[in-house]
């Protein structure tokens, strides 16, 4: 490993991820024109990384986010997602850019309809209340609406494969809870995080001798960018301190699907020329192909719409940022329908990159003028050599993991990862942590590229705003409690 850390050698190692990160640390909210439309399925980040808990070193985490940019007051419908829906997480761990393992969640509704008697005394009548719950909301008995899943573990294609069902281990049945989102103290005297922590099970995976970990809920938002001044043209100094800008996600939520799985649960074929095992990770999520907007919604407060037809996937997630500052506006919609395997229809944006010239025009620096930029072909679609890029590799866009590299302590690790000397953060998988936009700047701008091909190359580049690793938890699920939607005690 050491090698990738010699100039020559770790040009290779980040170099991608100038396509695959861009100017915006917000990852891929609200990324293509359809996908605003529809933010249940709107996925906005991806992990993957071995466990740095104590103890949990046989397993890697894998979280998935979904819905953005949750204002945690948001309601009283606060934020569900949609039980019409399938949200996956896809691993390829053969390396021919298809999915051989993929985690389904689906979801169900549960109403509880709570009624107040209203009235005067010998003509009261029971009426629904508008809220989700009418009291503490750790009792069900208070909660009018809830949501549990299911997961299933699905073998070979998403959609023609073996299908089985996870179980959970408290209760030996096939369903999850849900929690609901953080409303504030007085729905949770005792406690939000005692009480979502309560909906972190025990899971067994069909084929895994272990048992791994599932939580689907809310959490605080892990990124940390300046969005506004980032879209309105990079209006912010780009070589100024890391952390002198604002946060404008320091007050969002989002909905996260966290899993831990068993290390050898999920490797397979896929191996590096050292014979370091590799996966591959992606997120999706599929929505029926017909919608009709039913115009008598039933009773039970269900069937506002009628879904049908096939699924038809409509968001997709791998390396951060690639749909929302690699991708072409008119090929947006495309990306988030598209499967790695076909990922050579997007070749030009790789070889051909308009971020650094967009920085070029718009601050003066000077852009790398090495077209093609093969080198980014390399780590962006192949993976890493000697790191994450399995022997073989047909090229395609995914997050990339070598789960053979030891997991670095949360007090030592990097937020620049393998730029920083830290081969077990991005883009060797990805943590919390990891600040993919300063490192995509930077390597974007020829950091470690030949001075002839980008003088300005030695730059700092930064967005301006760095993740306090004190907000993230050091334990799974790993990201922070979500912000209450009430601020009163």
């Amino acid at each position: 490993m050491n090698t990738l850390l010699k100039r020559s050698g770790l040009a290779i190692a980040v170099a991608g991820l100038c396509i695959s990160a861009g100017t915006a640390n917000a990852s891929s909210h609200r990324e293509a024109p359809f996908i605003t439309e529809t933010p249940k399925v709107d996925g906005t980040d991806f992990y993957m990384f071995r466990s740095y808990e104590t103890g949990r070193a046989d397993f890697v985490t894998l979280i998935a986010n979904y819905l953005p940019l949750q204002d945690a007051y948001g309601g009283p419908n606060y934020f569900d997602l949609d039980e019409d829906a399938v949200y996956e997480i896809h691993i390829d761990n053969s390396g021919n850019a298809q999915e051989n393992l993929t985690f389904r969640f689906e979801f169900s509704d549960n109403l509880n309809d709570i009624q107040l008697p209203v009235g005067p005394d010998g003509d009261k009548k029971m009426v629904s209340v508008p809220l989700k719950n009418v009291g503490d909301a750790s009792n069900e008995a208070n909660v009018q609406f809830s949501q549990e899943y299911t997961v299933s573990v699905i073998r070979g294609d998403r959609r023609t494969g073996t299908v089985e069902t996870a179980t959970n281990v408290t209760d030996g049945t096939a369903t999850f809870d849900k929690p609901l989102d953080n409303i504030g103290s007085k729905s949770f005297p005792g406690g939000y995080e005692a009480y979502a922590n309560q909906h972190i099970f025990e899971m067994a995976i069909p084929g895994c001798s272990t048992n791994g970990k599932v939580f689907v809920g809310q959490r605080k938002e892990a990124f940390a960018v300046n969005l506004g001044e980032i879209f309105d043209l990079v209006n912010t100094n780009p070589l100024g301190p890391r952390n002198a800008e604002t946060n404008d996600l320091a007050d969002k939520n989002v909905t996260s699907f966290a899993m831990e799985v068993p290390t050898d649960c999920l490797t397979g074929t896929a191996a590096t020329a050292s014979g370091d095992p590799v996966i591959g990770g992606w997120t999706t999520a599929s929505v029926r192909q017909a919608r009709v907007i039913n115009p008598a919604p039933t009773s039970n407060g269900k069937g506002a719409t009628v879904e049908g037809g096939a699924l038809t996937q409509v968001s997709r997630l791998g390396m951060p940022l690639v749909n929302e500052v690699v991708i072409g506006l008119k090929d947006k919609d495309q990306f988030n329908a598209s499967e790695p395997m076909n990922d050579g229809q997007f070749a030009t944006y790789v070889t051909h990159p308009t971020l650094p010239e967009l920085l070029e025009a718009l601050f003066g620096v000077t852009a790398p003028n090495n077209f093609p930029r093969n080198d980014l072909v390399t780590a962006f679609l192949t993976g890493v050599p000697d790191l994450n890029q399995p022997q073989g590799v047909t090229a395609s866009e995914m997050l990339r993991l070598n789960p053979a590299v030891a997991a670095t302590a949360p007090a030592s690790q990097n937020d620049l990862g393998v730029l920083g000397a830290d081969s077990a953060g991005f883009p060797n998988g990805r943590r919390p942590v990891d600040d993919t936009v300063d490192i995509a700047l930077r390597v974007a701008m020829g950091v470690l590229a030949d001075p002839a091909d980008a003088p300005d190359g030695d730059l700092g580049y930064t967005d301006g705003v760095q993740l306090d690793p004190a907000e993230l938890q050091e334990v799974f699920p790993y990201l922070a409690t979500p912000i209450a939607g009430s601020p009163n005690s």
